[in-house]
């Protein structure tokens, strides 16, 4: 874009006011600007006059790119013209215009003399001169130029990201002029403002002390302590924050009675580790390096070397390198310590600037300003556009080294404007958003601590005697942690405040998951406010995904148990997944599987607890439930002919289940979920009501289908069946009692724990016989039967065999004891491991030489058969055949 070197021809004197309805006064008289698409086609102009700005720029500033109608160009040549005409009513028509005048593929306002309120508003409240009397009037004046809503009723994403920068400049004059109020001694006359803007803007911390000390100094003290604690109020609930060290000191000062001083303008040395005073933004050198840096010297090394290509001689482009990982993993300590160790690379300065990727995310006018400032641009002298304040910045720092680290990046879009552009200086990011996309930088990735690590800076912190001593307490505090290394240094630096205390005293703090969270902060630092921060810039849709995915206490979890707890199809899952691995609230450590770190999960446990209805997120957790159970039953009908019935217990499997193409598919995918099962089972267990019968009836399947390969996953089978049984006692089901002892009697078996098999089913024996319940009689006899005999005990085998058969009715009815037992056998045959952990697995390969109808679990002389081979007792002679 070129610049017009003056208003030749240009007459008259116009008048354009934007802080509030938009109009125009052209010598006086009154002009009519149109509908408010036109309305935003002359704003642009008159704020870029001198400039040249082009039909595509205005069709993306008064539309948007995606939102721009075919039609877009012809409207705005058609705007134009009518706004010539409106502008010179007295031109001919066939001559130029001399106030938009079409210069190159696009308009240019040639800078006649135009006087726009904005404009005047921000030099007046820019300006610090002269005495507080007369920054006061100039305040005053300032701020009463001001007659509504900016822009009003101008639509289009310009006009909105111009209304937010001019809505911030008018609180900060606002509260620049309550200070100048403060400071001539007009306390009583600034409160009514002050309590308005307090409740305008919430968030804000300088008018909360602005109003602190008004109310002190017109005796109100009382007020003004009750002001603070709303304050601290509003922060922790909409923030999770304290208020700044500023604040507290302010609020310190009233306590012991001293004068409060008034809080300082953002950006002045006095308001500097406020953080959220005015803009909280302001550019600044960089904070020095954290205390006792520990780990990452590749990621170091790495990151040294690519930065290093800004150099001269080295790459003709500029170097940028984005740091990415969730809240806490200390993207902003490897920053800042990288930059710090490239010093004397970049010897025209290190600047550093906070984006904030929060709810309210810092707008990159507004750091191009501070960015401007901190280079020595004069406030009064900063242009308007975002995109001139960008091309300054380029064009001071074309012929400079300066690195400049953007922290908290939120997307691309906010840190473009903000890179210099040419080689000599080169950029560091930090962002929670993994697929960051920024030409030609290079990304690095920033995981969880080493064990290692974590407990090197714990020793660092805490001492490294102490750790020396307790070493095995040191490695439970890295894991209460979860190697997180803000959640690592804050219990560092706790015990370093508690010398006495033992590692193992206070790591016995951190077992409480009601109360991690709680623990985990140390004076203004707190896990749970690095992942608020996070949170708040999620939409609502997004943020309920997280909640329902942090419900699950599994490592990781699948694409189509993601689906299930959001209650929705995979593919719109993956959608909503995938933008929370964008925002860093959740990662994605292969295709289609997602993995919330451990306190991650616990936050966003909170969150669901405080948000979402109980029978909401029981429902979350049935529909996992459903999932498992449902795949389970289509291994089963899978595995087995069509002409196999299937028992009642079986009942039909919803659309939710996942389809194998086989048996070794199924057991490879539920060996991979094992924890996802487990955590499904014990969760539901506990929480949901009605999930009993689903638990039951998926652990059964679990072990007839003897889906796991080790010992290890058959043992936390036992634990859930031992789980589910003690829940249908407290219930008052003892079907599903029984039924629960059997089926842990079985994962007993599986395991070689016959004595544990052989008490679980006495007891479901003593119970069928109270009941006369024939199935139970019958299956649970047979299988005591088996453990009699696999343990030696062959008269008492036989024995109970007897008693059982008695019980057994036709194997041909799929509803008698038989028919299940029936069914069971030939399940196991077809779908059972041939090498299972140890114990009664071992049955699968002899039952598929031996029984070909599934009538071994019937019958005596199948189990005499089977237990002989198990135990390596003689078989005696089959004259019955292979179905006995």
């Amino acid at each position: 874009m070129r610049r017009s070197t003056g208003a030749e021809g240009a007459a008259g004197h116009l008048a354009v006011r934007l802080l509030g309805p938009v109009g125009a006064r052209l010598d006086g008289e009154r002009i009519e600007l149109g509908p408010p698409l036109q309305q935003a086609v002359f704003a642009m102009l008159v704020l870029r006059r001198g400039h040249v700005v082009g039909v595509g720029q205005l069709v993306d500033g008064v539309w948007g790119p995606a939102a721009a109608p075919r039609s877009a160009s012809t409207a705005v040549r058609t705007y134009v013209s009518r706004l010539r005409a409106a502008l010179e009513p007295d031109r001919p028509a066939r001559a130029r215009s001399r106030l938009i005048v079409t210069a190159e593929d696009g308009y240019l306002f040639p800078a006649p003399a135009v006087d726009v309120d904005a404009e005047v508003f921000a030099r007046e409240a820019a300006d610090r001169s002269g005495s507080a009397e007369a920054a006061y009037e100039r305040l005053t004046r300032a701020v009463g130029r001001w007659r509504g809503v900016p822009l009003a009723g101008v639509p289009g994403p310009w006009a909105e990201r111009r209304r937010e920068q001019l809505t911030e400049s008018l609180a900060v004059a606002r509260e620049e002029l309550c200070a100048a109020a403060l400071a001539l001694g007009r306390y009583g006359e600034v409160v009514a403002e002050l309590r308005a803007m307090v409740g305008e803007f919430p968030l804000r911390e300088r008018p909360h002390g602005l109003l602190m000390v008004a109310l002190q100094r017109t005796g109100r003290q009382a007020d003004a302590v009750r002001v603070y604690d709303e304050a601290c109020e509003v922060l922790a609930r909409e923030l999770g924050v304290r208020p700044s060290a500023e604040l507290r000191e302010l609020h310190r000062d009233l306590r012991t009675g001293r004068t409060a001083p008034s809080p300082a303008r953002p950006g002045t040395p006095a308001a500097a580790g406020g953080g959220r005073s005015g803009t909280g933004r302001t550019a600044a050198p960089l904070p020095s390096g954290i205390g006792y840096f520990t780990g990452r010297g590749r990621l170091v090394g790495e990151m040294r070397d690519h930065l290093l290509r800004a150099r001269p001689g080295h790459s003709r482009a500029m170097a940028v390198a984005t740091v990415t990982g969730i809240g806490g993993v200390g993207k902003t300590a490897l920053a800042v310590h990288v930059a710090h160790g490239l010093r004397a690379a970049f010897p025209d300065g290190q600047l550093y600037v906070g984006l904030g990727a929060g709810a309210v995310p810092a707008d990159p006018a507004g750091v191009l300003a501070d960015l401007l400032c901190v280079l020595g641009t004069p406030p009064d002298r900063l242009p308007l556009d975002l995109e001139e304040r960008a091309a300054l910045l380029r064009t001071l720092l074309a012929d400079r080294r300066v690195l400049l680290v953007l922290d908290d990046a939120r997307d691309a879009a906010q840190i473009r404007p903000l890179l210099p552009g040419t080689a000599g200086s080169a950029v560091l990011v930090t962002t929670r958003a993994p697929h960051l996309v920024v030409p030609g930088a290079r990304s690095f990735a920033v995981d969880v601590f080493t064990e290692a690590e974590a407990v090197t800076l714990l020793g660092a912190l805490a001492g490294p005697a102490r750790v020396a001593a307790e070493p095995e307490a040191a490695s439970a505090l890295a894991g209460s942690c979860g190697r997180l290394p803000l959640a690592v240094r804050i219990v560092g630096a706790r015990l370093a405040a508690l010398p006495r205390h033992s590692l193992s005293a206070f790591g016995a703090r951190l077992t409480d998951t009601a109360t991690l969270l709680g623990e985990l902060s140390h004076g203004d630092h707190t896990v749970e406010a690095a992942f608020h921060l996070g949170y708040r810039a999620l939409t609502s849709t997004q943020a309920r995904a997280f909640r329902l995915l942090s419900l699950l206490d599994a490592p990781d979890l699948p694409l189509p148990v993601a689906a299930a707890l959001l209650g929705m199809e995979e593919s719109a899952a993956e959608d909503l997944a995938e933008a929370l691995v964008d925002a860093g609230m959740l990662e994605s450590p292969a295709p289609g599987r997602y993995r919330l770190h451990d306190l991650l999960r616990l936050y966003g446990r909170r969150r669901a607890e405080s948000t979402e209805r109980a029978e909401d997120r029981a429902a979350a957790l049935r529909r996992v439930l459903a999932l498992l159970y449902d795949s389970a039953v289509r291994v089963a009908r899978t595995a087995l002919p069509d002409d196999v019935p299937s028992p009642a217990w079986l009942h039909a499997a919803g659309r939710s289940g996942i389809a194998f193409e086989d048996t070794e598919q199924a057991r490879a995918w539920f060996r991979a979920e094992h924890a996802v099962l487990t955590s499904a089972v014990e969760q539901s267990l506990a929480s949901v009501p009605d999930a009993l019968r689903a638990a039951v009836e998926l652990l059964t399947l679990i072990a007839v289908c003897s889906l796991f390969p080790s010992r290890g996953h058959y043992e936390d089978a036992r634990r859930l069946a031992g789980q589910a049984a003690r829940r249908a006692k407290e219930a008052g089901e003892p079907a599903y009692w029984a039924r629960a002892l059997h089926t842990r009697a079985w994962l007993s078996c599986l395991v070689g724990e016959y004595a544990a098999a052989e008490a679980d089913l006495r007891t479901a024996l003593g119970w069928a016989e109270t009941t006369g319940d024939g199935r139970r009689l019958h299956m649970s006899g047979v299988l005591l039967a088996l453990v009699l005999r696999a343990t030696g005990r062959v008269g008492e085998s036989e024995a109970a065999m007897s008693r059982a058969e008695r019980f057994a009715g036709d194997p041909d009815d799929p509803a008698s004891p038989a028919g299940y037992a029936r069914f069971v056998a030939r399940l196991h045959v077809a779908v059972g491991a041939d090498q299972p952990p140890s114990g009664l697995p071992l049955m699968t390969p002899l039952m598929r030489r031996v029984d070909t109808h599934g009538t071994s679990l019937v019958r005596a002389q199948g189990v005499v058969r089977l237990g002989a081979a198990l135990n390596g007792l003689p078989r005696p002679d089959d004259r019955q055949g292979t179905g006995a």
